[in-house]
């Protein structure tokens, strides 16, 4: 019976399920928006959310915790330096999940996570074309 058991196993096995957050925290962080399948996304968010709340915290300990989980310096020197930060005064909820249609290949259900505070930053081309229009 899998009474209680809530982990989302994704078909693989424990030690390629950490090796699969890792990698996901770690773009997560440092783009601030992946696209990833549906059931990825949804595996993901518990991960994260707990980072962010370590990174809230903020002490020393924390920061080793993090390390732990994500294995990467830079990822979580940007977690505890910027993203923690801005979810001071947030009581929970860092990341949202929004569906983006099926893959071509396979059909998969596609969605995008991202932090609930993340601006789309416009590309080059478009912010000329902007300015344009507005003289």
């Amino acid at each position: 019976m899998r009474h209680r058991k809530n982990t989302i196993k994704l078909n693989r096995t424990a030690g390629h399920r950490k090796a699969l957050f890792r990698n996901l925290g770690v773009a997560l962080i440092d783009n601030e928006r992946i696209r990833t399948t549906e059931a990825k996304a949804k595996a993901l968010r518990p991960f994260i959310e707990k980072l962010v709340t370590l990174a809230r915290k903020g002490e020393q300990h924390h920061r080793r915790q993090a390390f732990q989980a994500l294995g990467k310096k830079q990822a979580v020197h940007k977690l505890f330096t910027d993203i923690g930060p801005r979810f001071k005064e947030r009581p929970g909820g860092y990341t949202r999940i929004i569906h983006d249609g099926q893959r071509e290949g396979d059909g998969a259900w596609m969605t995008y996570i991202e932090f609930v505070d993340f601006e789309p930053v416009a590309s080059a081309a478009e912010a000329p074309a902007e300015e344009k229009a507005e003289a």
